[in-house]
């Protein structure tokens, strides 16, 4: 019998069909690692935070505010949690920075005696731990707390004293104190006060960490208090300035002139491109506050709000708080704010909480806890 001859071409077939298939696969297996991936891209969120810029005064919430009160026996004047918020929160009606700042009245009344503000200190450390911040620190102006007997010093010994009730308690988050000078007529004496006693208690972390500058910026230029940080440079204390929230440009320029390594808000620098270059090659880091920015007006219109286009920039920018017992907020819906607004994404919210990390007044050793805690 003749052996039949199979064609050189059907010859092949079955290994072209083989061949096809294992493409076939290949294919299906990236196409499923995209899908995957696309998955894990839009559902990965951030669970740990960092702010550096918001006001003690500012965070008092409801729960905080009836927890001071009763330690103090401070009647609040409120039939119920409906209206003591109402008496606690920014109305909706509010015009600019200067009507933001009357609604501080009641939460300042809690904060004047040094078991209230020691106590306050905890427990906004509590409060925010509980959402997700591993790392805070929190501001105050030294001077708003002596309406009932106590000195400049004995506030910041209060506060101290809260920070060590935060170890005490065992509540997972590291903060420290930033001391803010404060605009105005006159107070000059207090300010330098409040520059005296940063420098007497001025350590790398665990307490006084820096000092701002805080209030009416529209009402009094930032180019009003270039002799006191010169002080403070002198004196080695690191600082941060409010400017380009109520102010324009120009104020942020003279903040960076001044010497300020951070400065908080920035929003308006964006008004002039020559201050935007600025920040950005003086590496100079923003404490963005996107609600607080809303409520108070310093931008007209929030699709104007410019975060991601400073961030697209490269300039070091930081979500932040500001007020968020004020304005009702809380870091974690700062940034679910920026994903619905502004699409910003999980990458570009690692960079944010590096760029925090990495401005924090705090040590090289502290920074790098947390960078392993934020997974950067």
């Amino acid at each position: 019998n003749k052996k039949m001859k199979v064609p050189h071409e059907a010859m092949l077939k079955p290994n072209e069909n083989e061949s096809f298939f294992i493409f076939a696969c290949l294919l299906a297996a990236l196409f499923i690692k995209m899908i995957i991936s696309l998955f894990f891209r839009l559902t990965r969120k951030i669970t740990k935070f960092i702010d550096l810029h918001f006001h003690l005064d500012g965070s008092i919430t409801v729960d905080i505010a009836k927890k001071l009160a009763k330690l103090q026996n401070i009647n609040l004047e409120a039939k119920n949690d409906l209206e003591l918020e109402a008496k606690l929160q920014v109305q909706e009606n509010c015009e600019n920075l200067n009507d933001f700042l009357s609604c501080f009245p009641l939460s300042l009344s809690l904060l004047q005696k040094k078991e209230g503000l020691r106590e306050s200190i905890r427990l906004i450390a509590e409060n925010i731990s509980s959402q997700g911040v591993i790392y805070a620190e929190i501001r105050f102006a030294p001077q708003l707390h002596q309406d009932k007997g106590m000195s400049q010093e004995d506030a910041v010994k209060a506060a101290l004293s809260g920070l060590r009730r935060i170890k005490d308690c065992k509540i997972p988050i590291k903060v420290n104190l930033i001391l803010c000078l404060m605009r105005g007529n006159k107070n000059q004496a207090e300010n330098e006060e409040t520059l005296r006693l940063a420098k007497k208690y001025l350590v790398e972390d665990g307490g006084v960490v820096a000092i701002d500058l805080a209030g009416a910026e529209a009402l009094y230029p930032t180019s009003n208090y270039k002799d006191i940080f010169e002080k403070a440079k002198k004196l080695g204390i690191p600082f941060t300035i409010h400017a380009g929230e109520a102010d324009g440009p120009e104020s942020v320029r003279t903040a960076i002139e001044i010497g300020a390594r951070r400065i908080g808000h920035g929003t308006r620098a964006y008004e002039d491109k020559s201050v935007v270059e600025l920040i950005k090659e003086k590496g100079i880091f923003l404490e963005m506050c996107p609600t607080s920015n809303k409520q108070t007006h310093a931008i007209k219109n929030m699709k104007d709000f410019p975060f991601m286009d400073y961030l697209k920039k490269g300039i070091k920018v930081t979500l932040n708080t500001d007020d968020m017992g004020i304005e009702g907020t809380t870091l974690k819906r700062e940034f679910e704010y920026m994903e619905r607004k502004f699409k910003l994404n999980y990458e570009q919210e690692k960079c944010i909480l590096l760029n925090s990390v990495n401005a924090a007044f705090t040590s090289d050793k502290v920074k790098g806890e947390l960078k392993k805690q934020l997974g950067l």
